[in-house]
């Protein structure tokens, strides 16, 4: 995930997180104070009612337009009064507002009613085909004298009104504020994105441009005016890309002229050494002192052939980019190779693989590898060629004694040597698997490396395939 995903993701999250403290206080808070001023309303009615029922127990006038009912309980013994004498043993006055129906509260309600005297509590009357009228219900428990029973009774005045008012408008507060709340999460959606991308644009750009930058070309980042941390950022990347385009451009100045000035000496002393070699009376000593010189001179010759050629490829070494037959190449440095070595070179070659690059570097690349593992003592040598999808894979394999596996990891660095593998006195200059990756790289493939220890070496290239017919092999 990307960082302006990230800080996009997070931020919404922050919002949605208050949005929904918000509203879990908002509602609560609303839905109390609607209770409350119900209440409120509710506690009058009852009052009226409750004198009403003092003033005229046996018929008390109830008002018409409120849900209200007296329930005299009679009953047929003087034990205390149950919540089953509430349910059964009552004696119901109604408001006309109630018709045929009831205000019947649960027995945990009744419970309360008995305990305390009074209750808050919901019910439900029918509605018709439509859904239940819900009510709030206000309980009252009294003692009242009722002049024909000649006694004091319980009475049970119940007095309702109903919740839909309070329910629509909590339940249309919950609907505005979700709707609210995800109108504010897509626009603060919309806002962030906005507002991160045109943040990080300048960083976007300066990755684009940052690609761009190599040992060739050290393109400047481009700087966006104000004094902010980008602007600051890319201020510091542009002093630093200056400071390691000198700093390169010294190297390989100093790379390139110190190898060309000691070709000369070098070829100087090789051709002295070999004119006396050839030309004068030696002792045995002698002659060995020669062979030593004539041998260390033809190394190090190789070895600043090798840095003329890591300093051309840092500089992007020109690559005639053709197709060509991986096979007919791979034919001609196992002739090549074969004369002088001992052992055996194998092919397992298809009828043709077809590429895209240059056949003299290609050329470098394989005679390399196989040289290679000639000097690590192998006995046969496999060059082997696969079709992969887009790619062709040349794989060199030997039956060497292998390379450990700490080693396996810096095989391409710069004068980095395994010691029986590939040692300075076969000659090796430790920059010759440098020079092939960087060859490689230069055609858009990879070079790698699987060994073990006693099981021998496989280097393996991949190129780009490329789809014509093949070639006519020479």
């Amino acid at each position: 995930m990307t960082l302006r995903s990230r800080i996009t993701l997070l931020t919404l999250s922050i919002l949605a997180l208050s949005l929904l403290v918000i509203g879990a206080s908002l509602y609560p808070l609303l839905r109390g104070f609607l209770y409350q001023n119900l209440k409120a309303d509710l506690d009058v009615a009852s009052g009226q009612v409750l004198r009403s029922v003092r003033t005229s127990p046996s018929i008390p006038n109830l008002p018409p337009s409120l849900y209200a009912e007296v329930d005299v309980v009679v009953l047929s013994h003087s034990a205390p009064i149950t919540t089953k004498d509430l349910e059964d043993s009552i004696i119901p006055i109604k408001s006309a507002s109630l018709g045929s129906s009831r205000l019947v509260l649960k027995p945990v309600d009744y419970y309360r009613l008995l305990d305390k005297g009074s209750v808050w509590a919901e019910t439900s009357l029918p509605h018709g085909q439509d859904t239940p009228l819900r009510l709030l219900v206000k309980g009252v428990l009294l003692q009242l004298p009722i002049g024909f029973l000649n006694t004091s009774v319980p009475v049970v005045v119940l007095t309702a009104k109903p919740l839909g008012p309070v329910l629509s408008t909590l339940q249309g507060l919950l609907r505005i504020y979700l709707l609210t709340a995800v109108a504010v999460l897509l626009l603060a959606s919309f806002l962030v994105d906005a507002l991160v991308g045109r943040t990080f644009r300048p960083l976007e750009t300066m990755s684009r441009k940052a690609e761009e930058v190599s040992l060739q070309s050290f393109t400047t980042l481009p700087e966006s005016p104000g004094n902010d941390e980008v602007s600051t950022l890319v201020h510091s990347l542009n002093r630093m890309l200056k400071r390691l385009e000198r700093s390169f451009q010294t190297q390989r100045r100093f790379l390139a002229d110190a190898s060309h000035e000691l070709r000369t000496p070098i070829t100087a002393v090789l051709g002295h050494v070999g004119y006396l070699l050839r030309r004068t009376q030696l002792s045995d000593a002698q002659r060995e002192s020669m062979e030593t010189i004539q041998r260390e001179g033809e190394r190090m010759k190789r070895l600043v052939t090798d840095l003329l050629d890591l300093a051309a490829s840092e500089g992007q070494i020109p690559l005639e980019m053709r197709q060509m037959d991986l096979c007919t190449l791979l034919h001609d440095i196992s002739e090549e190779f074969s004369h002088a070595f001992a052992g055996r070179i194998e092919l397992d070659l298809p009828e043709s693989a077809m590429a895209t690059g240059d056949e003299a570097r290609l050329h470098q690349v394989f005679s390399n590898l196989v040289a290679n593992a000639i000097k690590a003592s192998a006995k046969t040598v496999t060059l082997r060629v696969r079709n992969l999808e887009e790619k062709l894979v040349v794989s060199v394999e030997d039956d060497g004694p292998g390379i450990s596996t700490e080693h396996l990891p810096h095989l391409f660095e710069r004068f980095y040597r395994v010691d029986k593998a590939r040692d300075r006195t076969a000659g090796g200059s430790g920059l010759g698997l440098a020079i092939v990756k960087s060859i490689v790289e230069g055609h858009g493939g990879k070079v790698w490396v699987d060994s073990e220890p006693g099981k021998g070496t496989v280097f393996n290239v991949s190129l780009k395939r490329a789809t014509v017919q093949s070639l006519p092999r020479r």
